[in-house]
């Protein structure tokens, strides 16, 4: 699936919206007109845009930020990175703190809070979840219409952050974002710059057919693909991290690249594989 174009849908944006068109090389194309219409109706606008495209996605950027709308049998599925909404907020308000299982994974706990590499970070969840629990994160992604959603997210939230929550804006202070291929980024990092912990999330084959594969995977599996250098990434990742390398995988997927991790630890539909280089020290980045 492919970028088509992008619908503003408020004047104020145009400006905004021509600078990401122009970035995508895509039309910019003014949906003012149909904002608050039956869905059905802007469906219609929409899909009128590309009437020969079977499977695209178009940017829309409303008041409330950027999101990916799918046409063709996915529509009605639209993404975005979300850094503040309700389900974000009470995650990181009551989510479980360390005792969550990434937590463990990464190896946060009292009086230590590693330096994150997450290399594959997609819509930001995961690394976002590390922020909040006090880890400095640095976020890579290498599909371009991802990280501009990324950058939209993290943009919004802070806008958010500024107004009405100041422990919200200390989480984004913890992160940040590089527009880079993850592969080429651990191979020229210099010994200063090696993170504490490498976290990778590769994109795995969606069985499209599984009633539990939600529409939104789907659509953002199409968008990026599935990550066919994960193994030379491990590869990589472990070279560059200091302390450890974590793998999230689906929970009955093999281990990637058939390298055996040092732990595993396995949630329902997910498990992190753990390579551990050397034990986390007392007071990393307290």
């Amino acid at each position: 699936m492919k970028l088509t174009s992008l619908v503003y849908l408020d004047a104020a944006l145009l400006a905004t919206a021509q600078r990401l068109a122009e970035r995508f090389a895509v039309p910019c194309v003014d949906g003012t007109a149909v904002v608050g219409v039956k869905p059905k109706l802007f469906q219609r606008f929409v899909s009128n845009l590309n009437p020969d495209v079977e499977d695209a996605f178009v940017f829309v950027l409303g008041p409330d930020g950027l999101a990916l709308h799918a046409l063709g049998p996915e529509y009605g599925v639209s993404i975005r990175a979300d850094f503040h909404g309700p389900s974000v907020t009470f995650r990181r308000k009551q989510g479980g703190g360390k005792g969550q299982m990434i937590a463990k994974a990464v190896g946060v706990r009292g009086g230590v809070y590693p330096r994150v590499l997450d290399a594959t970070a997609g819509l930001g969840g995961d690394g976002f979840v590390l922020a909040s629990l006090g880890c400095q994160v640095t976020l890579l992604e290498r599909v371009a219409a991802v990280r501009a959603l990324l950058e939209d997210g993290l943009a919004q939230a802070r806008t958010h952050a500024l107004a009405q929550d100041a422990d919200l804006l200390q989480v984004l202070d913890r992160v940040s974002l590089i527009e880079t291929d993850a592969a080429a980024y651990l191979r020229n990092l210099t010994e200063a710059d090696r993170p504490d912990v490498v976290y990778l999330d590769p994109m795995f084959p969606v069985r499209t057919k599984s009633a539990m594969v939600k529409k939104e995977m789907r659509v953002f599996h199409s968008l990026v693909g599935q990550d066919a250098d994960a193994d030379d990434l491990l590869e990589a990742a472990l070279r560059c991290a200091r302390y450890r390398v974590v793998v999230k995988r689906p929970r009955i997927a093999p281990a990637l690249a058939g390298a055996t991790p040092n732990h595993m630890l396995e949630g329902k539909s997910n498990r992190y594989d753990l390579y551990t280089l050397e034990k986390l020290p007392n007071g990393l980045n307290a």
